[in-house]
């Protein structure tokens, strides 16, 4: 084991290996940002409200951007010249047109973006039920309830089908209730009446349980693979990865690798000038 002495430091170049050192270590670790939306809903009427906001590590994000994207066009929340959505504090409030129908996620200086949330708007002179389904990914293991909802605010008695087969007891119900939710619950869901047709389809998405950051964790997830869930409008999202991936494990090992070599030839500088060399 080398003893380094701060007197012998004073080539320039072991102060830039330290530098290097302190950012790679400070920057191994990337909190996620993620998306509320208040309700948790995928599908609502015209004339409705909802709300936006970016948490990160439990508190509302800094510095974070709220997007939506519809028609191939991107805006920002409380833009100039947009009508989408206005400030309230670090709540981004919406009072929803049937044009809103688009995606919604949020975004953070350094790029790092969100879950993706399909958002449907229907208008009351199109449709008479809306299906009130998460719009947020939900946890393996939870339990989430399905209603069928009248443009009057009221819920219905209706059949609920997951892609295109009835669930439940296959006649009708007020409400569809999926304990322990598993992967195979994934797909597009929608409610229909014997009297004014049918909601509009959304996909519930499921993921697992978040994991505590351990090393056991990162060995788990070199050894499982998985596909990253990358939702746009319109489309079917892919099965959504662990929560521990392999891209995430290879980020680590690009971080921790000039580290050590870092390490290495901060010792050898040091071991060389001791020697007068």
């Amino acid at each position: 084991m080398f003893s380094l002495h701060l007197d012998n430091m004073k080539h320039p170049s072991v102060y830039l290996l330290l530098g290097v050192s302190v950012v790679l270590l400070t920057g191994g670790t990337v909190s996620k940002v993620s998306l509320i939306n208040t309700p948790d809903l995928q599908q609502f009427f015209s004339g409705e409200s909802m709300s936006l906001s970016c948490v990160e590590d439990g508190q509302t994000a800094d510095g974070c951007t709220l997007k939506r994207t519809r028609g191939g066009t991107t805006e920002d929340c409380g833009a100039s010249g947009s009508d989408f959505g206005v400030f309230k504090g670090s709540v981004c409030v919406l009072d929803l047109l049937s044009s809103y129908t688009g995606v919604y996620w949020c975004e953070t200086s350094a790029g790092q973006r969100s879950d993706l949330i399909n958002i449907t708007v229907v208008h009351k002179e199109d449709r008479a039920f809306i299906l009130e389904i998460p719009a947020l990914p939900v946890m393996k293991g939870s339990d989430i309830t399905l209603h069928c909802r009248h443009k009057d605010g009221s819920t219905h008695a209706a059949y609920f089908y997951r892609n295109s087969h009835i669930i439940g007891d296959k006649s009708k119900s007020q409400k569809i209730v999926i304990h322990n939710v598993q992967q195979s619950d994934e797909g597009s869901y929608w409610c229909s009446t014997d009297i004014s047709g049918a909601s509009p389809q959304s996909y519930l998405r499921v993921r697992d349980p978040p994991l505590p950051p351990t090393s056991s964790n990162l060995i788990t997830a070199s050894t499982s693979s998985g596909s990253g869930a990358n939702d746009t409008a319109g489309y079917r999202p892919p099965t959504p990865s662990s929560p521990v991936s392999v891209l995430h494990l290879l980020c680590h090992l690009l971080v921790i690798s000039p580290y050590c070599v870092c390490s290495i030839l901060l010792a050898l500088i040091c071991c060389s000038r001791n020697s007068g060399k």
